[in-house]
């Protein structure tokens, strides 16, 4: 049996280094995009179109799609919403599709097409979405969105904390999923205190958003996985 590779692609714009032809690529954003999407997912949502820019997601205004758009971390005006997991609650989303751009993770989930498979992690569903990958033959990649293009902390870190829970399964690790883990065993007794010191989250909380950081670090709180079919977003069938 060919030993199967895990790999930490620390920002997209390394991403044309890897080839993910065969391998599924998870998507991290924890601040905020992929934890909105798999709450979205979990409450209900019947899909999640990604797009790459404002433009794209104006495009569909007049359908009866939600459009969310989101950039520095606020709200674009005119749109519905942005990516705050509060706006993916079940009484608003379930039943709906929605319109997504942000500002790094519909980026990094466009910037990875070429990959045998898209799915979306985030703190809320690790576990579930760790163990779904244990029953996988295939390469994994997983693909900080970073911010514009940079090295982030926190999405390094949930990076670390799939490469622990897959540590005992006989993949072949790259350097930097190597110390992705150990950043996260450094972290992972106080998610919310070791990343209060990472940029992103100073951001927002300039916003006056600190409940969504919070909310974000929620570890095992969804069982589902988003996995992009086409061009959208919908809950993976097991």
């Amino acid at each position: 049996m060919q030993i199967r590779k895990i790999e930490v692609c620390l920002t997209p714009a390394l991403l044309p280094l890897y080839d993910i032809s065969e391998s599924i690529v998870v998507v991290i954003d924890i601040f905020r995009a992929t934890s909105s999407i798999c709450y979205g997912i979990e409450n209900g949502v019947e899909a999640i179109i990604p797009v790459a820019s404002v433009e794209s997601c104006e495009s569909y205004r007049h359908t009866d799609y939600l459009l969310a758009a989101e950039r520095n971390g606020e709200v674009v005006e005119g749109f519905d919403f942005g990516n705050s997991p509060f706006a993916y609650s079940s009484e608003k989303v379930k039943g709906k599709t929605v319109v997504l751009t942000t500002t790094n993770g519909t980026h990094a989930i466009n910037e990875s097409r070429e990959a045998r498979q898209i799915i979306i992690g985030s703190f809320l569903n690790l576990t579930f979405l760790c163990n779904w990958l244990k029953t996988q033959p295939y390469d994994v990649l997983l693909l900080c969105a970073g911010w514009k293009n940079k090295f982030n902390l926190e999405d390094t870190l949930f990076a670390g904390a799939v490469v622990h829970q897959l540590s005992e399964e006989g993949y072949q690790q790259d350097d930097s999923s190597i110390a992705a883990e150990d950043l996260y065993i450094a972290g992972k007794s106080d998610l919310n205190e070791y990343l209060k010191k990472t940029s992103h989250s100073e951001r927002l909380k300039k916003l006056g958003i600190e409940e969504d950081i919070r909310f974000c670090l929620n570890v095992d709180i969804t069982n589902s996985i988003p996995v992009l079919e086409g061009d959208r977003l919908v809950k993976l069938i097991l």
